[in-house]
């Protein structure tokens, strides 16, 4: 994921910032506690088609 990229994108639920889960490829919003995949370097910012994440999940740094 492009840095300056991240540093623009905010999550278009609460407009709060998102972190990066390398890993899962997606964009974290820890305030709605939602996950947007990023299919081929390209972030899925529809949030119809976030994850909820699991109360019990834990979320990157």
């Amino acid at each position: 994921m492009d840095a300056k990229l991240l540093e623009i994108l905010v999550c278009p639920v609460c407009k709060g910032p998102l972190v990066y889960d390398k890993p899962r490829q997606e964009l974290i919003c820890r305030g709605d506690r939602l996950a947007f995949a990023v299919k081929d370097g390209i972030p899925v910012m529809l949030e119809g088609e976030a994850r909820t994440l699991d109360p019990t999940e834990d979320i990157p740094r």
